[in-house]
């Protein structure tokens, strides 16, 4: 509003006496006075109606609150506190329409807060009605819950009249009561009967404790297993949390038992298993000796023939430890490599003097063997990269595992033999610088 407009509504408001600023009389109030003149006359009238302007944009804010919020009771005394403002508000403008509008919010506040508290009324009537069919109840766990949640609504749940208050609580109130008082008494005669069967389980496990160190393997696993069926016949209604606890104690103690029960018999069972490969690697170890020295103690057919009779025994002899099986193998089947390539190259030198009239002398009998040992390793090895270049060239895809380790297997075997053969050529290397001595 222009300052020319409120100054009009200041002077129909307000007026000048003795220097004085007064409101006029309004309704029941008496006119009084709201300020003195500072500078003019007009500028203090003008003053005091802006501050009638923030007074009524006060109420306004006020009234557009109310107006958007659901808990219209809730400003109810701010809308009291402004009606008393009313009286005693230094500031000129119509007051008296102020007034009636904050009546009128108050009559719509308080007609809100009449009907919440019918409906409120209604409500709890409801929640002591629902209390009051369940009070009887033995269904203590799902009554308990409902009773709490029909107490937490009737928290929730807004007031009623103040002449019926004490009436609707009280009636609530004892419908609760009588229920867990009902409650109460049930469980406190329930303790009673399950300290009987508590009482019986207790036995049980102390009995179970004093036997969970014996030595007495036999007697004591029977004993246990008798305690086990006793405890099953117990029966009771203990509460789950306690019956597990018990079962838990009981448990433990049978448990500490067979558990060292269990060790003792795993020990004995890696005694017997560790006694087991020592004998087994004791015969294949007679096994490797009697292999290496083939050779050295028979003719070579009987050798030969001695080499596959050791394997076939070899194979009727148990496991051995797996961090000795690998090197023992190994020593085993180099020894009957040995006679069977020595053996092949014998049948070899023996085709080719046949074939020739002249009869070679010592020398020149082991310079053949030797040429032809190194002729077998250039075979063998060209065979060797062969299965080398397949292996390369071999996908790492799954279907080729048994492929791949056919050929692993193959390439270990021929390093072998060319290995085997390297050392025959050492052994006739030998005999040479002997015949030469």
């Amino acid at each position: 509003m222009e300052n020319n407009n409120l100054l009009e509504e200041a002077k129909k408001y307000g007026f000048i006496q003795d220097q004085q600023v007064w409101l006029k009389e309004f309704m029941t109030y008496p006119a009084r006075q709201v300020g003195e003149v500072k500078e003019s006359e007009d500028d203090s009238l003008l003053y005091f109606a802006k501050r009638f302007e923030m007074f009524r944009e006060k109420v306004n804010n006020l009234l557009e609150r109310i107006a958007t919020s659901e808990n219209k009771g809730s400003f109810l005394m701010k809308v009291l506190h402004m009606k008393e403002q009313v009286g005693n508000y230094d500031a000129l403008g119509n007051f008296e329409e102020i007034f009636y509008t904050l009546s009128t919010a108050e009559e719509n506040i308080n007609e809100t807060i009449k009907q919440n508290r019918e409906k409120n009324l209604s409500i709890k009537i409801g929640l002591i009605q629902e209390a009051e069919t369940l009070e009887e109840s033995i269904e203590w766990k799902e009554t308990s819950d409902k009773m709490k949640e029909l107490r937490a609504t009737w928290i929730k749940t807004g007031p009623v009249e103040k002449e019926l208050t004490e009436e609707i609580e009280e009636r609530f109130k004892a419908a609760l009561e009588r229920f867990f008082e009902r409650k109460k008494a049930f469980f406190a005669d329930k303790k009673q009967m399950t300290n009987r069967f508590y009482d019986k389980y207790k036995d049980l496990i102390a009995q179970s404790v004093a036997l969970q160190n014996s030595e007495d393997w036999e007697g004591t696993t029977a004993k246990l297993k008798q305690l086990q069926n006793q405890w099953k016949e117990v029966g009771g209604n203990l509460p789950r949390k306690v019956t597990n606890q018990l079962w838990t104690d009981f448990r433990k103690a049978h448990n500490h038992f067979f558990d060292r029960l269990k060790v003792k018999i795993t020990n004995e069972k890696t005694e017997s298993k560790e006694k087991y490969y020592e004998v087994n690697l004791a015969k294949k170890q007679e096994l490797v000796d009697e292999a290496s020295q083939l050779l050295d103690r028979h003719n070579l057919g009987d050798a030969v023939k001695r080499a596959k009779e050791l394997q076939a025994e070899w194979k009727k002899v148990g496991p051995v430890r797996p961090d000795v099986s690998d090197a023992v193998w190994e020593r085993f089947i180099k020894a009957c490599d040995k006679v069977f390539e020595m053996s092949s190259l014998e049948h070899y030198i023996r085709k080719r003097q046949q074939a020739s009239t002249d009869k070679p002398s010592d020398t020149d009998g082991i310079h053949a063997r030797i040429n032809a040992l190194k002729e077998f390793i250039k075979s063998d090895k060209q065979e060797l990269e062969v299965l080398e270049s397949n292996l390369g060239k071999l996908s790492d895809a799954p279907g080729n595992e048994t492929f791949r380790s056919m050929l692993q297997g193959k390439i270990r075997n021929f390093n072998r033999k060319i290995n085997t053969k390297q050392e025959l050529i050492e052994i006739f290397k030998e005999q040479l610088t002997t015949i030469s001595k």
